[in-house]
């Protein structure tokens, strides 16, 4: 029995997003597996041989990171991009350092999609002024956000992990900093 070609994993919980993809990229002849959440990507990361990997930073049942973690394991020589509204230099750090071979900002379309897994540089990755550095209360709040999202939105966990009080984190967090 031959062995099954390598299909492209697709996660992303916004549904308009995920299908507009999965079709352009179905298109272009990849085999596209999609999920709308975590759990529904590992069942698929078991169950399939993957050969690329799309990964929303934020799902409904979980981190991106750690679905990024779990198909490195399973595919360690599949490229993984990551796709984000939410993008930060501390997440892109922590996705590459997991196994991510791109990050993504939304909107992304699927050109931006197959440079990041050819290892091109993505229409949307365009070298920023340095006018357009964040703030440190940008740096700040991202970082502190991260923290909380890491604990799993437990305010008292994440002051902790952070050495704050608890109220001085509430404060911290209710100033949310303009962009730069």
């Amino acid at each position: 029995m031959p062995e099954p070609s390598p299909s492209l994993l697709l996660v992303d919980d916004d549904e308009v997003l995920r299908a507009r993809l999965a079709r352009a990229l179905r298109e272009r002849g990849y085999d596209v597996r999609d999920a709308p959440d975590a759990a529904t990507a590992l069942r698929l990361v078991r169950e399939t041989v993957i050969g690329w990997a799309l990964i929303d930073l934020r799902l409904p049942d979980g981190s991106g990171l750690d679905l990024v973690r779990a198909v490195h394991a399973a595919a360690p020589h599949a490229p993984i991009v990551v796709l984000t509204g939410y993008g930060s230099i501390a997440t892109a750090l922590e996705a590459v350092r997991l196994g991510a071979t791109h990050y993504l900002t939304k909107p992304a379309n699927v050109d931006d999609v197959l440079a990041g897994f050819l290892g091109g540089a993505p229409a949307n990755a365009s070298v920023q002024p340095c006018e357009d550095v964040p703030s440190l209360e940008r740096v700040e709040w991202e970082h502190i956000n991260r923290v909380l999202a890491d604990s799993g939105g437990n305010i008292s966990e994440a002051a902790r992990r952070l050495g704050l009080h608890r109220r001085s984190l509430q404060r911290k967090l209710a100033k949310r900093p303009s962009r730069p």
